[in-house]
């Protein structure tokens, strides 16, 4: 088999060379890529340090503009989407729910995985902000959906009952609050789930 991959190497070497050019050109576009990459996130990252120094002493302006700078300069990079989490938070502390569901709401179905349930509990808090009661149920359920850790798919899932329970829809309230009874009992959440589901099915739930 050998044999016969060297005698054709041999018998088309123009080929053979053009091939190998390419894939030469092709590793060193790759490395090039790689360090370009990295060194994007470095920067980034240290762009996010500054706004996240102006977010932590509560000057939100500063945090804002510096934020927003981030997001628009290295899109693809993870500070970007950590970036989009503290603009978000920034929005709602300035209680400016509507901007903060434009900065989530196209980003969070696509957020990197470590971003994603932060970001649907962040857009839910922002719909509730904004009195819309069934968005950020749906919001807080794609949160739940998304975490990781078992606490907070039942704190999303809370999150999502209170909702629906205020865009009067018992009946997905109720889904919530049971999915936290039978799948999250351990968790400090089942208690108040508890409570509520037997406020909204009149002590009747099982």
């Amino acid at each position: 088999m050998i044999d016969r991959v060297v005698g054709w190497a041999k018998a088309h070497k123009k080929i053979t060379w053009w091939t190998g050019g390419i894939l030469l050109v092709g590793a060193g576009l790759f490395l090039w890529t790689l360090s370009t990459q990295r060194r994007t996130e470095e920067i980034a990252s240290r762009d996010l340090q500054g706004a996240r120094f102006a977010f932590e002493n509560q000057n939100l302006p500063l945090a804002a503009s510096e934020l927003a700078k981030v997001i628009a300069n290295y899109a693809e990079t993870n500070a970007a989407a950590e970036a989009r989490i503290l603009l978000a938070n920034v929005r709602l502390l300035e209680k400016q729910p509507q901007q903060a569901v434009t900065v989530l709401k196209d980003f969070a179905p696509g957020a990197p995985q470590a971003y994603r349930a932060q970001a649907y509990g962040l857009l839910g808090a922002a719909y509730e902000d904004m009195r819309q009661p069934r968005q950020a149920g749906e919001a807080y359920e794609n949160g739940s959906a998304a975490a990781r850790l078992d606490f907070l798919k039942a704190q999303m899932l809370s999150d999502a009952g209170r909702a629906w329970t205020s865009a009067a829809d018992t009946t997905r309230a109720v889904a919530d609050y049971r999915r936290i009874v039978t799948e999250f009992a351990k968790e400090g959440m089942a208690a108040e789930a508890k409570v509520r589901l037997s406020e909204l099915t009149k002590g009747t739930a099982s």
